[in-house]
């Protein structure tokens, strides 16, 4: 196992009718900024109700924070914060509108455009940048991202999505109430349970280095979302498979099944260009580019995937290639039997992505992906091809 620091403030409130607890979670003297995304928000009530959750504090709100957020929205909030003098954010979302929270809370108190903030995102916004964000908490309204309670947001900007961290940008507090998902479109509960898949995935799926706990707790949540990933989709008012689901998603992403293994995200990235490119959305991207990736890649990969096939799929029978291929067979099975397709081409898009992609990646400097920095442009190619 590898040396590592697990650092994670967030202050979960999980389960139904919890909205009240917003008045001892938000500070007393705080005018607060509400950011959320699309009218659905608004039109269920659910802005009311934080509004007056919170009681006889100043409330402002600033809507319209679209799926991959855009630099651009995230700047005019930016500048709306300035203009109010407001002093805590809380956003009330998914993972897109809490990612832009994210650059949001920095570019306030930053005395510089977004964009320097964004550039620097990566590996990490230096503190001595931006050492006083605006404190901010989320109220979560789909289980995807995990964002709730991590450091990490996506930002697009121009053809590209660029990740951001930094260790001043975990929320203060999320509340995960699983009622407050169940009127989400059946399209965005799939692509939740791959994205939350495909998360677990990305951290356990590389080569093996004696992390026995994070295996199981990866091995759990892939087991738990085979279990429930069906029935999540097509009972959405069964409030035990969505609370699983919603914590599944929020265990996959804040920082403790990563910590002391090594890490891929090759499939994000590559998925990432798809989106930016044919505006798919970004659970669809994962499901086409895994099991494609992990054909590929299945050489260096083979340890843990016949792990994979024994632990999380029970294949027993076979030689070590022979588990990991029926594997990879059933991850595609799995993604497809959620009504997602697993290929290029039942969306309309043909051989040209396979360059487009390639040389995107290649532009944005991404040109040794994976845990062991091999996947190339080439074999991001390779990929492709296997993916159309």
């Amino acid at each position: 196992m590898f040396n590592f620091d697990f650092y994670n403030p967030t202050h979960i409130v999980f389960g139904k009718d919890r909205l009240g607890e917003l008045d001892t979670l938000v500070p007393k003297e705080a005018k607060v900024l509400i950011t959320y995304g699309g009218g659905s928000a608004v039109r269920s009530g659910l802005i009311d109700r934080v509004t007056t959750a919170l009681g006889n504090r100043k409330v402002e709100q600033f809507g319209g924070i679209e799926p991959n957020p855009s630099l651009e929205t995230c700047e005019k909030a930016v500048a709306f914060i300035k203009d109010h003098d407001v002093d805590f954010v809380l956003a009330v979302g998914g993972g897109s509108v809490v990612d832009a929270t994210k650059l949001i809370v920095m570019g306030a108190t930053y005395d510089g455009p977004a964009l320097d903030v964004m550039k620097a995102g990566l590996p990490e916004v230096p503190v001595e940048m931006v050492p006083n964000p605006l404190p901010f908490g989320t109220i979560m309204t789909l289980p995807a991202t995990g964002s709730e309670m991590n450091n990490g947001a996506v930002i697009t900007y121009g053809d590209g999505k660029f990740p951001v961290f930094s260790s001043l940008v975990f929320p203060k507090f999320s509340m995960l109430d699983p009622t407050l998902t169940f009127t989400l479109p059946e399209k965005q509960v799939k692509n939740g349970v791959i994205d939350t898949f495909v998360h677990t995935t990305e951290q356990y799926l590389t080569y093996p280095v004696e992390g026995r706990i994070q295996d199981r707790f990866c091995e759990g949540i892939l087991k738990t979302m085979i279990e429930i990933g069906k029935e999540t989709v097509e009972n959405p008012g069964n409030y035990d498979i969505r609370a699983n689901h919603v914590w599944a998603s929020t265990l996959a992403l804040n920082g403790l099944i990563g910590a002391g293994v090594p890490q891929d995200w090759a499939t994000h990235m590559i998925g990432h260009e798809l989106t930016a490119a044919y505006h798919l959305d970004h659970g669809i991207t994962l499901a086409i580019v895994l099991p494609a990736l992990l054909e590929v890649k299945k050489e260096d990969k083979l340890e843990k995937l016949a792990q994979y096939a024994t632990r999380v799929w029970h294949i027993t029978e076979g030689t070590t290639e022979e588990k990991a291929n029926k594997a990879i067979a059933k991850t595609r099975d799995f993604f497809e039997s959620l009504g997602v397709s697993t290929h290029l081409k039942d969306y309309g898009i043909g051989a040209e992505a396979v360059d487009k992609i390639a040389n995107q990646l290649e532009s944005h400097g991404m040109k040794k992906l994976g845990e062991r920095r091999n996947i190339t442009p080439d074999v991001v190619r390779e990929i492709l091809t296997r993916a159309l």
